[in-house]
């Protein structure tokens, strides 16, 4: 009775307060240490006051002389002891299987990723269905059965330049030919006066005649050259005219007219879904395809607008150009064939045509090493 008795007392003053068990859980709770699992710990339950409260307590092990392994854990955590777990940034997982497992941190979920492949596949299939629209259209338009928006007197000013176009394009081919054409006479002629001047020199009783003919021909020569400045000047006016300002207005005439066939084609749309039934159905596919017109006809506007805007402003353009390269080009020929060197000298003078001395081009000797 005696040993019972002091066994009794020795359990009694062992055995911590409720305030002090509630302060070590709270202490334990956030603060395990690493080499100490949840496995070796179990969560009970102690009412304190009429209240449940969580508390891990150290599982029971054999004393030194027992051979048997320590009991397995039993995890049995209450409600008011998980929300004080999250409250204090504890987190504490139990996956399905009924085990629990620590985690370092809160738990973030990352926002859905776009996949690029499904934006590319969404632009493919955009650009398959207005193809499809655009190339329905066009044939519809050269089979006869569609119909297509026309603006007559802009596409009359249209075929006109185009016109235009080609008739410049076939001058400026034959002032290129004219240009090689009299620089080989100019280049013979050069030869020529070089050959008489040498036989001059040699030939004493043929003397002045080759000397005549020797002046005459480089005085050509230096006429034709001047002549030659002169075409290449126009030459040049005009290939700028028509392979870069008529060429410029022309690109924006075709995005206009691909304006046009998308416009003409979500128009007809439209109007087939319109003469269809009305329902729950084809509302909203009428709604779109209004919002989509509506898209293509301000575009087609737009282009309509800056193509007027573009052909007022070349033909402007191209009226001063071609006046001024006209008059040069006649002067010049004028004064050549009527041998009024001074008349030919005073054109380029006129049009600020500084000619290349012959050679100039040329590398030096010491370029060529």
């Amino acid at each position: 009775m005696s040993e019972h008795s002091s066994e009794s007392t020795t359990l009694d003053e062992s055995h911590p307060s409720a305030e002090e068990v509630q302060s070590g859980s709270e202490n334990l709770k956030c603060s395990l240490p690493v080499g100490l699992g949840l496995s070796e710990t179990k969560i009970t339950s102690h009412g304190f006051d009429g209240a449940k409260e969580g508390v891990v307590e150290a599982g029971q092990f054999p004393s030194k002389g027992s051979s048997a392994s320590p009991k397995s854990s039993v995890i049995s955590p209450s409600s008011a002891a998980a929300g004080r777990l999250a409250g204090q940034g504890c987190d504490l997982i139990i996956p399905t299987g009924g085990r629990a497992q620590q985690k370092s941190g809160p738990v973030v979920l990352a926002d859905e990723v776009k996949n690029p492949a499904m934006e590319k596949l969404e632009l493919v299939r955009k650009w398959s269905l207005n193809t499809y629209k655009c190339t329905r259209q066009i044939i519809s338009e050269k089979l006869g059965r569609g119909s297509r928006t026309v603006d007559l007197e802009l596409e009359a000013q249209i075929d006109i330049l185009k016109d235009n176009k080609k008739k410049y394009e076939n001058i400026l081919r034959l002032a290129q030919t004219l240009s090689t054409q009299l620089f080989q006479m100019v280049h013979t002629q050069r030869q020529l006066g070089d050959a008489f001047a040498d036989l001059s020199l040699k030939s004493l009783e043929l003397h002045e005649e080759f000397g005549y003919n020797a002046d005459t021909q480089k005085l050509l020569a230096k006429n034709g050259e001047t002549l030659l400045g002169a075409i290449n000047f126009f030459i040049a006016s005009v290939n700028t005219l028509v392979n870069k300002t008529i060429e410029d207005t022309l690109l924006t005439v075709k995005q206009y007219e691909s304006a046009r066939v998308e416009y003409d084609a979500y128009r007809t749309d439209l109007e087939e879904l319109n003469l269809g039934p009305r329902d729950a159905n084809t509302l909203p596919k009428i709604e779109q395809s209004q919002q989509l017109f509506q898209v293509h006809k301000e575009k087609y506007d737009k282009m309509r607008n800056d193509v007027s805007i573009k052909l007022k402003f070349l033909e402007e353009n191209k009226v001063k150009v071609l006046h001024n390269q006209l008059v040069l080009f006649h002067n010049a020929i004028a004064a050549y064939f009527a041998g009024n060197q001074k008349q030919l000298e005073q054109t380029l003078k006129q049009f600020h045509i500084k000619l290349k001395t012959p050679g100039a081009d040329a590398p030096s000797w010491l370029e060529e090493q």
